[in-house]
This record gives structure tokens, sequence and C-alpha cells, in this order.
């Protein structure tokens, strides 16, 4: 009996690098709807006396449908963060799409596409933030700018955030595995 043959068959690690494209689309989705609102929101309006979100309160400025959505959005990237097996999008392709298509070729290291959704997190809260203190045009450039790393994921494969981590992990500052004992 061989080696290979008396211990059962490792289960291969990685994720199918097909569901974060499948939740990129539907994130790039929302994010245009929600960079469409906020366009034509608080967050752009201007009056003669100025930019209306400086003159809006806290709530008027929370209760903007694009920085309603984005929260909706923020939240999404925080429970893909903090449970990525329960995050409905995964959810979703793992039961319903997954079993469609063959197998994948190759599996992906999960965490390169985590911190692209850490970092989606970091730009759309950042709009959300600014928002609240009254900056004008954050929230619509927060938004444009992840659906532009969201679109280029979705359409064409390219994972900006991922590739910020591969560059972060080549200088030693991310990705680093802790020395077996």
């Amino acid at each position: 009996m061989s080696t290979s043959e008396s211990r059962p068959a490792a289960r291969p690690q990685g994720i199918d690098p097909r569901g974060p494209r499948f939740a990129a689309a539907i994130t790039s989705t929302l994010l245009l709807i929600a960079t469409f609102l906020s366009a034509i929101g608080i967050s752009t309006a201007q009056d003669a006396a100025g930019w209306a979100i400086t003159d809006a309160s806290l709530i008027q400025r929370a209760a903007d449908p694009g920085f309603i959505l984005l929260s909706v959005i923020a939240l999404l990237f925080v429970w893909s963060l903090a449970s990525p097996r329960t995050q409905p999008y995964g959810v979703f392709f793992r039961r319903f799409i997954a079993p469609r298509l063959a197998p994948p070729v190759d599996l992906e290291d999960p965490r390169p596409p985590q911190f692209a959704q850490a970092v989606g997190l970091f730009v759309v809260g950042l709009g959300l933030a600014l928002q609240l203190f009254g900056v004008p045009w954050a929230l619509p450039i927060a938004s444009a700018a992840a659906f532009v790393a969201a679109f280029l994921n979705a359409a064409f494969g390219l994972c900006l955030g991922c590739q910020l981590y591969l560059l972060l992990a080549r200088a030693g500052l991310v990705g680093r595995r802790p020395a077996a004992a």
C-alpha cells in the first residue's frame, strides 16, 4: 500500500474564482445604481447659497437614497469579511450557479479577494463618512470608484484589490503565514 493510498485525499484548498466574479457583477450593478442616486442627490445639489449638503442636517445627509444604498453595500462588504461562507452572493453562487458549471480548472487563494472586499469597504466607508461630514461630491466619487473596480472584476476578471494584495504581499506587508512550530 503506497503512502498516497493510506491517507485520505486532501480537500482542495482555495475558492472557485468564478464566485468572486459573480459577486462583483451583482456588486457593480448595485454600485452603478448607488452612483446614479448619489449623483442626483444632496451631495451634488447646489443653490444660490452654495452646496445643499453643507446646509443639510445629519439626518438629511443620511436619508439620501444614494447614501442608503451605499450603506447596504457597505454592510454586504462587512458580511463578506466577517463570514464569507454565509455572504448571500457566495451562497447563491455555490447553491444555484456552481452546480450547473464544470468544476473550476484551478482554485484561487481566498485572501486576495477578501482583501479586495476590505478595500471596497474602505472606499465606500470613506464616501459614507465624508457624506455625513457634508463634503460635496464625496459619495458619488467613492461610489463610482468602487463601481469601476467591481466592474473590471466582473467583466474582465481584473481584480484591482487582488492586485494590490499581491503587491503588498511581495513587499512583505500582508499575507505572511505563521511559522511552523
